[in-house]
């Protein structure tokens, strides 16, 4: 197996991790919603990502074999509300989503909700096959793109996570 695409290790997010972060913000955003200029919103996400963990928010960071960051988690403990999962492109498909939601899940074991673009099928059928349900709708204040708001809830009967 490729070490360059195979998990190591997830850490807590460092300042020395901010360009790597950074980067595979705007490639990962791009490619999944190429209508929106993700490059031109970099310093917005630098200080979304500065202003999270100053609030306390867990930002993880998933690493593989050779030291690459393949993607990361913001997540806030305090109201289960995750922010997101990124993962770079080229690690798509190797299980780094799953390891940082397992990760996710280890910070917030009762309940996590999150707000996923509607525009983005690949990621709503990964919450949707990890046990999320839909309890509602809204919109991307910066986007204008419609949402889904999804919950997943440790107490939640199997039935309603499959």
């Amino acid at each position: 197996m490729d070490p360059s695409l195979t998990l190591r290790e997830i850490l807590p997010f460092g300042t020395g991790h901010m360009p790597e972060i950074v980067d595979l913000w705007v490639e990962t955003w791009s490619k999944t919603l190429p209508a929106i200029d993700f490059e031109a919103r970099r310093g917005w996400f630098v200080d979304h990502l500065v202003a999270a963990r100053d609030d306390g928010q867990a930002i993880r960071v998933a690493f593989t074999q050779t030291g690459d960051a393949a993607g990361f988690l913001m997540i806030d403990p305090a109201t289960g509300y995750l922010d997101q999962i990124a993962v770079g492109s080229r690690w798509w498909g190797k299980g780094i989503a799953e390891a940082l939601l397992e990760e996710a899940r280890r910070l917030c074991p009762d309940r996590i909700e999150l707000d996923v673009n509607q525009d983005n099928p690949r990621a709503v059928a990964f919450y949707r096959r990890n046990g999320f349900v839909e309890i509602g709708e809204g919109v991307n204040p910066r986007s204008g793109l419609a949402t889904l708001k999804l919950e997943w809830r440790a107490s939640m009967p199997a039935a309603l996570k499959a």
